[in-house]
């Protein structure tokens, strides 16, 4: 406890009021087991997220890096091979890893106690090798995080072998209520790719490690600015009680890319967008803005509500939903059916909208669109809270009938931070109206330390908060929910493909699906 003051200069870029802030703690010893320690996802985002967590002092004090792989490398090549892809990162402005330098006694906290396994992941002699490597020579008091980096056709086949060999066990102290050391398994999206599959891919990890040892993660859920929907609705006296169906007309959820699927064909091609974003990415931020306000911000509390907003969800139907495929744009830019590894007759979607209803006595009524694509004007992930429109008799003689409509956005990337569109009087004698916006950019207020979106997640795992994180029964739900659009798109052609060009909007079948309900989307090429 601390006697600090609160802050409360005001200046622009300056928090105007805050309690003693809350220091994070470095979690205790831990062995971290990367599953695919060769792959795209360990070098380009996990082990820069472990750099920077040991660069703020977050790593534990007692930290083993274990990789587990099929390439022919020992310790000392693996390690080389890191520190290359680190230092590619170097100087650059874009991308989600970047750094300036590597500092030496940072790396050192995090390669000074590095190894390597060889083997394939379906032999049981690796998991042996495994099991006695953490027995024997690792230092971390039995806390052990394993991490599959790998292809979803691994998840079980690991989890199952991990289980097999006894490497889930956790021994508990005398009073039964904390384990003397922990085992952790985080699996990465996506989880199953329907609800059967998702139901079974639950119960054969569910065999093998309980609950609460299991992280699914969502790496949206890393990212500060949705974690921020929270503090601002719940934190907020003036948002909360205009946050339901009797003062919101709709709400429109935006993840939109830039780029195509570049070197992810064999995997888009057996997956599309609809299956790669919607039930886990999109729905994530919508659970954050439709939930019920948790009684504590811990796991139980945080996930059941976000479990009740999806339970409350409709299945959507067919007609609610459309697909498209990007084509070639200007300057070039090739369509999907162009790129390596797709087949140049696919019929895989590159962009999925959907309408979608809660169930529930806040959003009764009130529509959620969804849309997310690749190959689109702009890059912007956001979500647009649209208020119903105020009567207009007072300023019948004005042109209060064409302005734009009251607007909350909240902005996830590429810009941070929260917006409010309003109506005020322009200077002059005659009242005339115009529509303004009012802004928060995180950047303004707070320092941007490096971040990538994992560093919180694998914090959580280490200290043992599930908060962000996925439960069983949430992500069958989410799954449940989009069911029926998967089934009629498997056995339906769509026609036109390619329907929109890269560069372009979406289909014009998107945009009529707002029309029909006399609403449209947001322009994604909007000036801030």
């Amino acid at each position: 406890m601390t006697d600090a003051k609160p802050t409360t200069a005001n200046a622009r870029g300056q928090v105007v009021a805050s309690p003693p802030r809350r220091e994070a703690k470095p979690p205790g010893p831990c062995a971290m087991v990367i599953f695919g320690a060769g792959g795209d996802l360990t070098k380009r985002l996990l082990v820069p997220a472990l750099y920077n967590l040991a660069h703020t002092g977050l790593l534990p004090e007692k930290f083993e890096l274990i990789g587990v792989d099929l390439a022919d490398l020992d310790a000392d090549k693996w390690r080389e091979s890191l520190h290359q892809m680190m230092e590619s990162f170097i100087g650059k402005a874009a991308g989600e890893s970047r750094i300036d330098k590597i500092e030496d006694d940072v790396w050192r906290h995090l390669t000074g106690r590095l190894s390597y396994i060889k083997g394939d992941f379906g032999d049981d002699g690796l998991y042996q090798k495994l099991k006695q490597h953490l027995e024997q020579k690792s230092d971390t008091g039995g806390n052990c995080l394993f991490y599959l980096a790998v292809a979803d056709r691994f998840f079980e086949p690991v989890i199952t072998h991990i289980g097999k060999v006894g490497l889930f066990e956790e021994h508990w102290d005398r009073d039964g209520k904390r384990p003397e050391y922990w085992r952790r398994v985080v699996v990465e999206k996506p989880f199953g790719h329907d609800e059967a599959s998702a139901k079974d891919l639950n119960a054969a990890i569910l065999r093998c490690a309980q609950e609460h040892q299991i992280y699914r993660i969502d790496h949206f859920l890393g990212k500060e600015t949705v974690q921020n929907i929270m503090a601002l609705r719940f934190a907020n006296g003036m948002f909360e009680p205009l946050w339901n169906r009797d003062r919101i007309d709709h709400v429109q959820i935006t993840v939109a890319e830039t780029v195509g699927v570049e070197t992810r064909g064999r995997f888009y091609e057996k997956t599309g967008a609809l299956r790669d974003m919607v039930p886990n990415h999109v729905f994530q931020l919508l659970a954050m803005v439709a939930m019920e306000p948790p009684a504590g911000f811990e796991a139980r509390a945080v996930r059941s509500r976000k479990t009740d907003v999806f339970t409350a969800m409709h299945t959507v139907e067919p007609e609610d939903a459309v697909r498209g495929q990007y084509g070639p744009g200007p300057d070039g830019v090739i369509g999907y059916r162009q790129e390596k590894d797709v087949d140049p007759a696919s019929l895989t979607e590159t962009y999925v909208a959907m309408k979608l209803g809660i169930d529930n006595w806040r959003w009764a009524g009130v529509p959620f669109y969804l849309r997310t694509g690749k190959h689109m004007p702009r890059r912007v992930t956001e979500i647009a809270i649209r208020f119903k429109s105020a009567p207009s008799a007072p300023f019948e003689d004005t042109n209060v009938a064409t302005l734009p409509p009251n607007w909350l956005l909240l902005q996830i990337q590429p810009e941070e931070g929260i917006a409010l569109q309003f109506e005020v009087k322009r200077p002059g004698p005659v009242v005339d109206l115009a529509a303004v916006r009012m802004a928060f950019n995180y950047a303004d207020w707070f320092p941007k330390e490096p971040n990538i979106g994992y560093e919180t997640l694998i914090y959580d795992v280490m200290t043992g908060d599930q908060t962000l994180f996925n439960r069983a029964d949430m992500v069958e739900e989410t799954w449940r929910v989009v069911g029926k659009v998967l089934e009629t798109w498997s056995t339906e052609k769509p026609v036109g493909f390619p329907n929109y060009a890269s560069g372009g909007d979406g289909p014009a079948d998107a945009d009529a699906l707002l029309m029909r309900d006399g609403r449209a989307w947001r322009p994604l090429l909007d000036e801030r």
